[in-house]
C-alpha cells in the first residue's frame, strides 16, 4: 500500500523531479484529462469528486510516508488543480497550453483563499484545496480567455 500512496501521490514519480516539481507534476496532469476530455460533462465532474477525495487521501497519507507537511514529491493536487482548470473546455492544444499557464499562475500566486489553505490547514485536505481554488479562478479566467479570443 506504501509503494501505491507513493506512486500516486508523486503522481507516477513526476514529483520526484530535482526542479519545479509541481510544474512537471501538472506536465503529467495532461494525458490523464486527454483521457477525460470526451466524458460528458456530468461524469467529468463525477470524476473530478472522485478524484478530488482520492487526492485527499493520497496527499495526507504521502505526508506520513514522507514525514515532512506538504512535501514537494506530492503533486497529486496540481493533477486535480488542472483538471478543475479544464472542466468545461473544448480540447484543443491551445485551450490545453492555456490552462496549463493559468493554472501554474494561480497556483504559485496562491491568491485568497488558497493561502489560507496552504498556511493552515495541515493534512491532506489542506494539500489539495489550495490547488482546487487556484483550479477555480484557472477556469474562469481560461473560460473569459476564449469566451473573448
Amino acid at each position: 500500500m506504501k509503494k501505491f500512496i507513493v506512486f500516486s501521490a508523486s503522481w507516477f514519480g513526476t514529483g520526484f523531479s530535482p526542479f519545479a516539481s509541481g510544474t512537471v507534476g501538472t506536465l503529467g496532469a495532461i494525458p490523464f484529462y486527454l483521457i477525460l476530455a470526451g466524458l460528458s460533462l456530468p461524469l467529468y465532474l463525477l470524476t473530478l469528486v472522485a478524484f478530488f477525495f482520492f487526492s485527499c487521501w493520497a496527499a495526507g497519507h504521502a505526508e506520513e510516508i514522507f514525514e515532512e507537511k506538504d512535501s514537494g514529491k506530492i503533486v497529486i493536487d496540481e493533477v486535480i488543480g488542472f483538471l478543475i482548470t479544464m472542466t468545461g473546455v473544448a480540447l484543443s492544444w491551445q485551450s490545453v497550453a492555456a490552462g496549463f499557464l493559468l493554472f501554474r499562475f494561480f497556483d504559485i500566486t496562491k491568491i485568497p483563499p488558497a493561502r489560507f489553505f496552504d498556511r493552515n490547514m495541515k493534512n491532506g485536505y489542506g494539500v489539495v484545496l489550495d490547488d482546487v481554488v487556484a483550479g477555480i479562478y484557472a477556469c474562469i479566467s481560461l473560460h473569459l480567455l476564449l469566451r473573448f479570443l
